[in-house]
């Protein structure tokens, strides 16, 4: 029978051990924020007291804007989990599996998906029949939880998600070793991958003056064949709507790192103020992102609720508000961020006196390429954008 671990080359028995990953400054950093934890457990139990982590409550409770950062954060707000609570111990053993798994795929330099990291860890306990996960709905939210305990992005923990967003325009950059230069993509961009911190991209030049950033892929072919990020020295980036985390975390390191101005170009509806919301002030249920995402001084291009009438569009555009738009468009206009916010009081206001709600499409009724040739460039040159 084979031996497990064993090989024989030239007369010698070695063991074979597993290969560890040359780890970044900011590895180490995450590495020593998970084997702190580990220690924090060990120390309980040689103390025979009950190992407890406590956990940053991700409640709407403990959420709140900080108008000075203009941005949301996140309170003080706990709540303890611990291992000889019988209701609790599961949720326990799961947050220490996760950390585990982290920690195995920083020590191997590799990456996966949420998906990836839950079949990992999904098994049967020895002896028993349960299960350390039973479907993908319990992990997602424990790795919620480490971000939040251990202060850090799940993308500094090797987790990715799926690509949903892509940039052209004149930015040379280096993706996982590879130069990538942007304003050379073809029709299709440079799709923007879910991991984008400083170890995995870093910015080698940029003529870029500013960022456009819309809603919807469509909307982004139609700049890009217009090739209206050459005509206006301009990023151009889209998110597939709400954008994923890879794209906020983009923009923000755009914004910040390389000083450059983002304007939305969105749709005139209640979803459309939404996603400005989270890309400006940061998003409710993920508040413990915000200062690493969240872009106070971005700018709402469009699409207003004027524009029907300044734009001459036809009737045939209009799309009949729902009650369930109207009820989310009140609570928008209730944000302590917009609250206060004139403009964005009467914009909110027009769309529900109009009853009806604009797509950025609806602007090719006048011409096919209005949006890029007249409509925002009008909106740019006037400064006319609400904050």
């Amino acid at each position: 029978m084979a031996k497990a671990k064993i090989r024989r080359k030239r007369g010698a028995v070695t063991e074979a051990k597993e290969v560890s990953a040359k780890l970044t400054p900011r590895d180490k950093k995450t590495m020593g924020s998970i084997v702190g934890l580990a220690d924090r457990v060990v120390d309980a139990s040689e103390k025979r007291k009950d190992p407890a982590v406590d956990i940053p409550s991700r409640t709407l409770s403990n959420v709140r804007y900080s108008p000075r950062k203009g941005i949301i954060e996140m309170g003080n707000a706990t709540n303890r989990r611990q291992l000889f609570d019988l209701s609790q111990a599961k949720s326990y053993m799961q947050t220490m599996l996760v950390a585990s798994g982290t920690k195995k795929l920083l020590q191997q330099g590799k990456s996966t998906s949420l998906r990836g990291l839950y079949y990992m860890l999904k098994h049967t306990i020895e002896g028993t029949k349960e299960n350390t996960f039973d479907d993908q709905n319990e992990c997602d939210p424990i790795v919620e939880d480490i971000e939040v305990l251990l202060n850090t992005l799940r993308e500094e923990l090797h987790l990715y998600a799926s690509n949903r967003g892509t940039m052209v325009g004149p930015i040379t950059l280096v993706d996982t070793g590879d130069t990538i230069d942007c304003s050379r993509m073809g029709s299709g961009g440079y799709s923007i991958p879910s991991i984008v911190e400083p170890e995995v991209m870093q910015f080698v030049e940029c003529d870029a003056k500013f960022i456009l950033h819309v809603e919807k892929d469509t909307v982004w072919r139609r700049f890009n064949e217009d090739k209206f990020w050459k005509k206006h020295n301009c990023l151009l980036t889209h998110g597939m709507g709400q954008p994923p985390r890879g794209v906020r975390r983009l923009l923000n390191r755009l914004h910040f790192e390389l000083k450059l101005p983002i304007y939305c170009l969105l749709d005139n509806d209640p979803w459309g103020y939404y996603i400005y919301s989270v890309i400006k002030q940061g998003s409710i249920n993920l508040a413990y992102e915000s200062k690493r995402m969240a872009i106070p001084e971005v700018r709402y291009l469009g699409l207003r609720s004027r524009d029907f009438e300044r734009c001459q569009l036809s009737d045939s555009v209009k799309i009949a508000l729902n009650d369930s738009d109207r009820k989310r468009a009140k609570q928008i206009a209730n944000y302590p961020w917009f609250a206060k916010k004139r403009d964005w009081q009467r914009e909110i206001e027009k769309m529900l006196k109009n009853d009806f709600k604009l797509e950025v499409e609806s602007l090719i009724s006048k011409d096919i390429s209005y949006v890029t040739e007249q409509y925002v460039p009008a909106r740019l040159a006037d400064k006319d954008w609400l904050d």
